[in-house]
């Protein structure tokens, strides 16, 4: 790779340990995938936060690269914990789990890291502009912020995320580059407008694609819609990256003449809603994967103001605490069907010790619930999920 005296410099441990175990994981990471050199980035979004998903080991990890020195170069956002830090024992958390979860987000924090704990950073935390370099590592937030926003990011690991953060600088491969960005297939959608609709479009799409990059006809995808779109397609398949007819900031910037063109319609999303429901009856209902926004809790307030809760299946509500703290009197209705969470999602949080069969309305949950969590899955709209209760 082709690297500046000063990244030579950072090589050779002249900027401390950290920054050269970083320096040398990107660029190991570089010369795997063909990169000439490195770019600087203006942010990046940490994964690898829950305690449940990296154990002691990642704990280890971070304990020694925090003695290293490390401080990050660049704006960084920490993805959903293993619980909310404040109501953990309302979650059925262990002390012993809840200990180890805050002394991660202190191991965090103590780098520079902006520990709001979210999934979804670019609602208002960290959002970038078009054209901008960034590592991001979260799989629904990467995809959003390549298509809809139009920045610029690999799918990251959390390792290879946290050393971008710490060099201010990735490898320059892949997504970096814009011959990479281009569409592989046409999507022909012929849908409803739900936001749930758009989950099962994502999952359908993932599950026929993989990694390719779609071009979407026929769809004018919101926050919302997008959103859990890009978390079903990046769980269902790997898709980091994809176009929309007259939305996306890139979609005119390709031309899509001889690809492939697949329909989807309403054939498709039932076949990607029956894989998804296994069971008939749950304990949990757990919705905001991706998290909640403003309007999402907001049209469930409205949904629930004057129902009264009949059946005992717990609910929690899992959002961002700057889209809670804006939401103060639409939080008090919906508090008194469930729990309005933040920094965590059921995927992250150790939900198998005490439930066996979760309701959401997340293809993208309802993919890894099962797969990290060990859970039969109701997947509905979020009219009928609640329905269940009321």
């Amino acid at each position: 790779m082709n690297l500046t005296k000063d990244e030579e410099a950072i090589l050779k441990g002249e900027s401390g340990e950290s920054a050269r175990k970083a320096m040398e994981l990107i660029t190991a990471i570089g010369k795997i995938y063909g990169a000439e050199d490195l770019v600087n980035i203006t942010s990046a979004h940490l994964s690898g936060a829950s305690y449940k998903t990296i154990g002691d080991g990642g704990l280890i990890y971070l304990e020694d690269v925090v003695k290293g020195g490390a401080k990050v170069k660049v704006k960084s956002t920490l993805n959903p914990v293993g619980m909310d830090r404040n109501r953990w024992s309302e979650m059925h958390i262990s002390e012993d789990f809840a200990k180890k979860q805050l002394r991660i987000i202190e191991l965090y924090k103590s780098m520079g890291v902006n520990t709001t704990c979210s999934c979804t950073p670019y609602t208002g935390v960290n959002v970038p502009k078009l054209g901008d370099h960034v590592a991001w590592a979260e799989s629904s937030a990467l995809s959003y912020v390549n298509s809809m926003i139009g920045a610029r990011t690999n799918r990251e690991g959390g390792p290879g995320a946290l050393a971008a953060a710490i060099l201010g600088k990735t490898a320059n491969y892949g997504l970096h580059l814009k011959k990479n960005r281009k569409p592989d297939v046409v999507i022909d959608v012929n849908i409803g407008g739900s936001v749930f609709e758009y989950s099962l479009l994502g999952q359908a799409v993932g599950s026929i694609i993989g990694n390719k990059i779609p071009y979407f006809r026929g769809i004018k995808p919101g926050l919302e819609e997008a959103k859990t779109m890009a978390g079903a397609m990046a769980s269902s398949g790997s898709v980091a990256m994809f176009h929309v007819d007259g939305v996306t900031p890139e979609y005119a910037d390709f031309d899509i003449d001889e690809l492939e063109v697949i329909y989807v319609g309403k054939d498709e999303l039932k076949e990607a809603y029956d894989k998804l429901n296994t069971t008939d009856d749950i304990q949990l209902i757990s919705l905001g994967c991706p998290h909640l926004t403003e309007k999402e809790i907001h049209e469930i307030a409205l949904m629930i103001r004057s129902k009264k809760k009949k059946k005992d299946v717990e609910i929690w509500f899992c959002t961002s605490s700057a889209v809670k703290e804006k939401c103060h009197e639409d939080v008090k209705i919906i508090e008194e069907f469930g729990l309005v969470l933040t920094d965590t999602c059921m995927v992250v949080s150790p939900i198998e010790k005490s439930f066996s069969c979760t309701g959401t309305n997340s293809c993208k949950a309802g993919n890894y619930l099962q797969t990290l969590c060990s859970q039969k899955v109701m997947c509905k709209d979020i009219t009928q999920l609640l329905k269940v209760v009321y």
